[in-house]
């Protein structure tokens, strides 16, 4: 348990350290930019609190929040993402999350790239609906959610299986 903990808080701190000081300065074509602070999210384990985890998104998205200067927004997104959370893992995973059997590294590769999506293109709806607040710009809005989800996705999933083969 506590190996579990120790290993959340560092992904915790990494993860926002690392969207700030690196990730938040890449910008492509203006309008593409990773997101890989929501692993924490993502990869929260799947038995845990549902309340601690609110609380962490929060704290993780004000982390974010603080650096950029955006007025709560990741804060925002982050909460709706963790809220929704338990839904998307029953849809992706069925059954085996009903019951609490499984391991994210474990599960079909199908599962895993419906369970990562949904919640990606979540987060970057919510974000970019809040940043720009107005839906006078829904096509850029949609554009900027397809491309920095896309993006975020394939960072995503270079990081997965970068630890998953340094793991065993």
């Amino acid at each position: 348990m506590n190996n579990v903990v120790l290993s959340n808080t560092f992904r915790f701190f990494f993860l926002i350290l690392l969207q700030v000081l690196l990730l938040n300065n890449i910008n492509f074509m203006g309008y593409i930019n990773p997101y890989l602070y929501i692993l924490f999210i993502l990869l929260y384990p799947f038995n845990g609190n549902q309340t601690l985890l609110l609380i962490l998104s929060f704290f993780l998205g004000l982390g974010v929040d603080l650096f950029e200067d955006s007025g709560g927004i990741n804060a925002a997104a982050c909460v709706v993402i963790a809220y929704i959370r338990p839904v998307v893992l029953r849809f992706s995973f069925g059954v085996s999350y009903d019951y609490q059997t499984i391991k994210f590294s474990s599960t079909p590769i199908g599962s895993r790239i419906s369970y990562v999506a949904i919640l990606v293109f979540i987060h970057h709806f919510v974000l970019f609906l809040l940043e720009f607040f107005n839906f006078a710009h829904f096509l850029l809005l949609l554009k900027k959610t397809l491309f920095s989800g896309i993006f975020t996705l394939i960072l995503i999933f270079l990081t997965l299986a970068l630890f998953n083969r340094r793991s065993r």
